[in-house]
């Protein structure tokens, strides 16, 4: 199967199609229709076999993520998902694999009515490569830069479970059966925040998504706002699979550390905080104040009221070299 006859047959058929697409797959370019209303929010992520998934993973998990870390990254600006390129280098043209593939990332563009406008297509050891763009009021932002001393430090969902689901794989740890499945879904099918990115642009004063860790992705925060912080460990929203399965500190070590959760991190000022918490409750979205800002310069962390150090900052591309 050549180059042009792959697209077709795998991306040129969607169900979504947005009326601002004036043109899409098939031409030099895509061409959109801006809204006057919004600005546009622009994404790019990268995945490459044997650094962010196993050679012989599922490729519909593979597809599922590829598109979810982009969605994530967007849900932390707050923006509503529209538009995605989609470039995958290939080993070879294997049928099987690229049904699963392409029907992971239509699922999820379908769910958040995001269209596939363009990309590429070559051979090489397998990579993909997603760019994704979305929509953002223009007297709302939400970025890293916003936040100040005082403010609260609040996280979505549960911290760990994709980075414990990583240790089972790779034969650090053992997973109880009945944490598995639910753990390892975690990890291979993150579920971007993207409702609650837009309901904390609203009240929020700055956002980001887990995907290096806390303490690595809170640290972005506050050298972007010029702030510290302290995190309250106790508070940290640690799920039954991972207190199953690790003593208290290195649970919470790796709650902070791991990364690949894609929940999102933001911090929110004293006069909104309360209305960011009905907002989300009302939206059934999980959150938990695990900390505070400061005017320091560094991320302290307590633990049963006690300072406690935490070695690790998280993974980050290159710092092996």
């Amino acid at each position: 199967m050549k180059e042009f006859d792959l697209i077709k047959r795998f991306f040129a058929e969607q169900s979504v199609q947005r009326k601002d697409v004036l043109l899409g797959i098939g031409d030099d370019c895509a061409v959109i229709v801006p809204d006057e209303r919004h600005h546009i929010a622009i994404t790019t992520d990268t995945l490459v076999a044997g650094v962010h998934f196993y050679e012989n993973a599922d490729p519909r998990a593979i597809g599922h993520k590829a598109l979810a870390v982009n969605l994530s990254d967007l849900a932390a600006m707050g923006a509503e998902p529209a538009w995605m390129s989609l470039a995958i280098t290939l080993p070879k043209v294997d049928e099987v694999w690229l049904e699963q593939f392409s029907a992971g990332v239509f699922e999820l563009a379908e769910y958040f009515n995001i269209q596939l406008i363009g990309g590429d297509t070559t051979q090489g050891p397998l990579s993909i490569t997603i760019t994704a763009q979305g929509l953002t009021s223009l007297d709302k932002k939400l970025s890293r830069n916003g936040a100040k001393a005082g403010d609260w430090i609040y996280v979505t969902g549960e911290v760990g479970d994709a980075a414990l689901g990583l240790k089972h794989l790779q034969g650090q740890i053992e997973l109880a059966s009945v944490h598995r499945d639910d753990v390892l879904n975690k990890l291979h099918y993150p579920k971007p925040r993207v409702l609650a990115g837009q309901l904390i642009r609203e009240f929020g004063s700055a956002a980001i998504d887990i995907s290096d860790g806390i303490i690595s992705d809170l640290g972005h925060i506050c050298s972007a706002s010029g702030v510290g912080a302290n995190i309250v460990l106790d508070d940290l929203p640690l799920s039954t699979a991972m207190l199953d399965t690790l003593p208290q500190q290195e649970a919470v070590k790796l709650a902070l550390t791991g990364g690949e959760d894609y929940e999102l991190l933001f911090t929110v000022s004293e006069t909104n905080k309360v209305g960011l918490e009905t907002a989300l409750v009302n939206a059934g979205i999980k959150h938990t104040c695990i900390g505070q800002l400061n005017g320091n310069d560094k991320i302290t962390t307590t633990l049963n009221s006690e300072p406690i150090q935490i070695d690790s900052k998280g993974y980050e591309h290159f710092s092996n070299e």
